[in-house]
């Protein structure tokens, strides 16, 4: 019970975080949109994306905070936050290595493959890639909770999924290599320590409750090489 309740009050600050993450993210974005309106969009084609142009490449960086009207901005923010809040709920630090794969996916996506010496700018490359991580991380994870939300929100946002289509009215290059880089950092940052510590739990409760001369011998005693075996075979969940 002590456990339990350790773990949930970690889930409950990560998610406070999580949420104060995702603020201090929009809103410094849209700080970023005031000044770039107020100068007609100047930062954003100087510091987009400029494709198959190597003085382009740093815009892979800058250009997630950047957007080309207020109409492109607001359309961003709602899945932004929601989506990037869920990505990161169950660990901010975690959630940033997230973040900087897929930005680094969509942005080097865009710079391949989108019309030469094109400028794109915007954070829907990072909203598609939050969005794919959300899809498989509760099944790299095997945590039943991030299962269902990913079901959930492949069910209410499944229109997401037309902006991986190629089209001439928005970046779908972006969209479409954000959205394999969530997937691959679903892989990539999958929670590796939860099976092998239950089987690890598990298997020193047996060892323990176990009469002396059934089961595992009482690592405590006996042969230290051999206890020092067992407690290896242990903690690899064995």
């Amino acid at each position: 019970m002590g456990t339990e309740r350790q773990t949930a009050e970690i889930m409950v600050a990560e998610a406070r975080k999580a949420f104060w993450v995702m603020v201090g993210f929009l809103a410094f974005i849209w700080l970023v949109q005031i000044a770039n309106w107020a100068g007609g969009y100047a930062l954003s084609r100087s510091f987009g994306i400029v494709a198959r142009d190597p003085s382009g490449l740093p815009g892979i960086i800058s250009a997630p905070f950047l957007h080309w009207s207020w109409e492109h901005i607001e359309g961003n923010s709602g899945p932004l936050f929601v989506f990037g809040f869920l990505a990161a709920y169950r660990g901010v630090v975690r959630f940033l290595g997230v973040t900087a794969l897929i930005a680094l996916a969509s942005g080097l996506g865009v710079w391949f493959v989108a019309s030469g010496h094109s400028v794109t700018a915007g954070a829907s490359g990072v909203v598609f890639g939050y969005f794919g991580y959300i899809l498989v991380r509760g099944l790299f994870d095997r945590h039943g909770i991030d299962i269902v939300v990913g079901l959930v929100m492949a069910l209410c946002f499944a229109y997401q999924f037309t902006g991986l289509l190629p089209s001439d009215e928005f970046s779908w290059q972006g969209h479409l290599f954000g959205f394999v880089g969530g997937i691959l950092g679903g892989w990539l940052f999958r929670d590796r320590r939860p099976r092998a510590a239950a089987q690890g739990e598990a298997a020193r409760g047996v060892a323990g409750s176990a009469p002396k001369g059934l089961g595992r011998p009482d690592v405590t005693s006996g042969d230290p090489s051999r206890a020092a075996l067992l407690k290896e075979l242990d903690d690899l969940g064995l």
